[in-house]
C-alpha cells in the first residue's frame, strides 16, 4: 500500500475514536457554519461527499429540513457508522471521482473537510459539475495551514518530538495540505466550475482535555497505522499525551481553528 493510499484509509476501528474525540471539537462547529450557508441556498436535493460519521449530515437535516439528503463516503467503515448515527439521510458508499448518480441530480453538493483526501481533485470536481443541476452550487471547506490549527499544530509538534526518527506527516500532507485558495480555484476551473466565493473563517475548538485530542489523532485517523506498527507504540502514545497536556494545559482546553469556505457553480 502506498503512503498516499494509507493516508486515505479509514479502518473499521477508527470511526468510534474519530466520532468520540475529534468530531465534537473540530467538525461540529464548522458543520453548523456550512449548514447555515446551505440553508440560505434553499436546496431541495443535497449530495454530501466524504460525509464521515455524519456531523454535517445532521446539521444539514436540521437547517434544511425539507431537503432530501444523500450522504456518501468512500470508506465502508464511515458509511456504516454514519448511517447508524444519522438514519434520516440516505447513505451510499461512493467514490467522489466516479459518482453513481445521474446528471443534473442535485441542487447542492456539499463537502466538509473532504476534498483534501481526493487523489485527483479536478476529476472529483468534474463529477460534482456533472451531477449538479444547472443552477446548483458546490459548497465545501478546507483546513488552513497546519500552523493555523491550534490542536493540530500542537499534536504534530509533540508527535515529532516523540518520534524523532520519523513522525508520520499525515496532518501536514493531507488535512492541511490543500490550503492555498489559488490552487483550489485552479482545480475548480480545470473541472469547468467557477469559484463564486472564498471566505477564511476561524472558529474556536473546545475539547474536554488535551489527552482526548491526542487519543483522537492517535487512534481515529490514519496516523494510528504508522504508530501501531511500531514496537514502542504504547510509549509513543504516553509521551504524546503527556506532551500535549504540558503544552495545552489540564482540564478543558481551547484553540483556534482556521479554514476556508468555498462556493462554486457551473
Amino acid at each position: 500500500m502506498s503512503t498516499d493510499d494509507a493516508n486515505r484509509l479509514w479502518t473499521r476501528s477508527m470511526p468510534e475514536a474519530y466520532e468520540r474525540h475529534l468530531v465534537p471539537v473540530f467538525f461540529r462547529p464548522f458543520a453548523v457554519d456550512l449548514a447555515a450557508r446551505a440553508a440560505v441556498l434553499r436546496p431541495r436535493t443535497v449530495l454530501e461527499l466524504a460525509a464521515g460519521t455524519g456531523a454535517l449530515t445532521s446539521a444539514l437535516l436540521t437547517s434544511v429540513p425539507t431537503a432530501s439528503v444523500v450522504a456518501t463516503d468512500l470508506n465502508e467503515a464511515m458509511v456504516t457508522a454514519g448511517s447508524a448515527r444519522e438514519p434520516r439521510a440516505e447513505w451510499r458508499q461512493a467514490d467522489s471521482q466516479d459518482l453513481p448518480f445521474e446528471d443534473d441530480s442535485f441542487d447542492l453538493v456539499v463537502c466538509q473537510f473532504g476534498v483534501m483526501f481526493f487523489p485527483d481533485r479536478p476529476a472529483a470536481y468534474t463529477e460534482v459539475r456533472r451531477v449538479l443541476a444547472p443552477q446548483g452550487r458546490f459548497l465545501f471547506n478546507s483546513w488552513g495551514p497546519l500552523a493555523s490549527h491550534g490542536f493540530g499544530a500542537a499534536f504534530q509538534t509533540t508527535l515529532e518530538q516523540s518520534m524523532p526518527d520519523g513522525a508520520p506527516p499525515f496532518l501536514k500532507d493531507v488535512p492541511h495540505g490543500y490550503s492555498d485558495p489559488a490552487v483550489v480555484t485552479a482545480d475548480l476551473a480545470a473541472a469547468g466550475l467557477t469559484l463564486a466565493t472564498a471566505e477564511e473563517i476561524t472558529l474556536e475548538g473546545v475539547a474536554e482535555s488535551a489527552a482526548s485530542i491526542a487519543t483522537g489523532f492517535l487512534t481515529g485517523t490514519p496516523v494510528s497505522a504508522a504508530v501501531q506498527a511500531r514496537e514502542d507504540a504504547q510509549a509513543i502514545q504516553v509521551a504524546v499525551t503527556q506532551k500535549m497536556t504540558d503544552r495545552l494545559g489540564t482540564g478543558p482546553v481551547t484553540a483556534p481553528m482556521t479554514a476556508t469556505v468555498y462556493t462554486a457553480h457551473q
